[in-house]
């Protein structure tokens, strides 16, 4: 449902899109100077076409239709058994070889569902080549992962556990295992469940996470200016909105997220520097996708440090003075580069601390397999 929505918020991103190729076109045919030089943005009033970019605000409009989607995918209905088998699911240690890590281990929700890192720690300290991004608002994404391998939140709670640089479960049949050797999982399936014959399978795992993720949502004062609440903002958040709009960033970061829509070359328009992964181009082999990511989406963003694929960028001013630069072609002066980071702020969201309280978890059984640390 959410994908059926975004007819208006895509035809708006091609004027947008339009426009930044003609100010790449403008930059590129400039002459060279030694100094730099910044580009005079053109400010445009804030009207009902731009507020409708951005579709609905992410409270219980949005909350709704991601649940509607949630249905259509896997014919499961979002159940609260579920949700609370979920929790339990995303806190819990022992779905990992060496029963230390869990969900929530590198999407930390008491920190706006991440761990601070460049890229995060897993079994026996071994680290990935991408960021751990943010699992709040993940469900308005079009996919998963930051190439993109996962449809859905459901699909990519499959993808860690077994995982031999994460949490390095052998297998499927061996989590599965683990969750029977504990009485209190059993009956937690069996309620969450109740129509299949096999309560515990590996997709019912990843169908209560992901019930539980697809409820992370944080409300920010953003929309409340988009669902027409003009005091939600101040005068100079709302400029920062302006700068944001007329430097070209809503060509990728429109939609309830603000990203999550689309894939983008990373350095589209000017070489990303030092950039080692291939992207998108590992899992397709296509040669357009060399360097090509999930755009991400810009919620909590000023709280979710460091940023791109690979974590190496950790201030958030520079980050946007790059993706001006790189992305395109456009050089931000201080002025609007604090402008933009201004208006980011208002993208920080309330997180749900009632919802995420972590629960009491089953206790283990006799036959509950020990750590395994080698």
């Amino acid at each position: 449902m959410v994908r059926r929505k975004l007819n208006c918020v895509l035809a708006f991103t091609c004027v947008f899109t339009l426009a930044s190729a003609m100010v790449r076109a403008e930059v590129a045919a400039a002459p060279a100077t030694s100094a730099v030089t910044y580009r005079k943005l053109d400010l445009q009033p804030i009207d009902g076409a731009v507020r409708g970019a951005f579709g609905p605000a992410i409270g219980a409009a949005f909350e709704k239709e991601i649940e509607d989607d949630f249905g259509e995918v896997t014919k499961i209905p979002l159940k609260t058994e579920q949700i609370d088998l979920g929790r339990m699911l995303f806190y819990e240690t022992r779905l990992s070889k060496n029963q230390q890590i869990s969900c929530n281990t590198c999407h930390q929700l008491d920190k706006y569902g991440v761990d601070g890192e460049s890229t995060s720690p897993g079994h026996k300290k071994q680290r990935g080549g991408r960021n751990s991004p943010t699992v709040y608002n993940a469900a308005g994404h079009f996919s998963q992962f930051w190439d993109g391998r996962a449809k859905d939140v459901e699909e990519q709670a499959k993808g860690p556990i077994l995982n031999p640089i994460e949490m390095a479960m052998a297998s499927g049949e061996q989590v599965i295992q683990v969750l029977e050797s504990m009485p209190g999982y059993v009956e937690a399936f069996k309620k969450a469940f109740p129509d299949d014959k096999t309560s515990i399978t590996y997709d019912n795992i990843a169908a209560a996470i992901g019930a539980f993720e697809r409820k992370l949502i944080t409300p920010s004062p953003f929309d409340k200016f988009i669902a027409g609440d003009d005091g939600a903002m101040n005068a100079e958040e709302k400029k920062g909105f302006q700068v944001f709009v007329a430097a070209g960033c809503v060509t990728c970061h429109s939609g309830p997220v603000l990203g999550g829509r689309m894939y983008q070359k990373a350095g589209l328009v000017k070489p990303w520097p030092d950039i080692k992964d291939m992207g998108r181009f590992d899992l397709t082999k296509g040669e357009g996708d060399r360097h090509v990511f999930k755009v991400p989406s810009l919620r909590n963003i000023a709280k979710t440090a460091p940023y791109m694929h690979d974590g190496s960028v950790h201030d958030l001013n520079r980050q946007v003075q790059m993706m001006a630069r790189h992305q395109l072609a456009v050089e931000l002066s201080p002025a609007d580069v604090k402008s933009i980071v201004t208006f980011l702020h208002t993208l920080t969201g309330e997180i749900p601390t009632d919802y995420i309280k972590p629960p009491k978890l089953p206790e283990s059984g006799p036959n509950t397999p020990k750590s395994v640390l080698d």
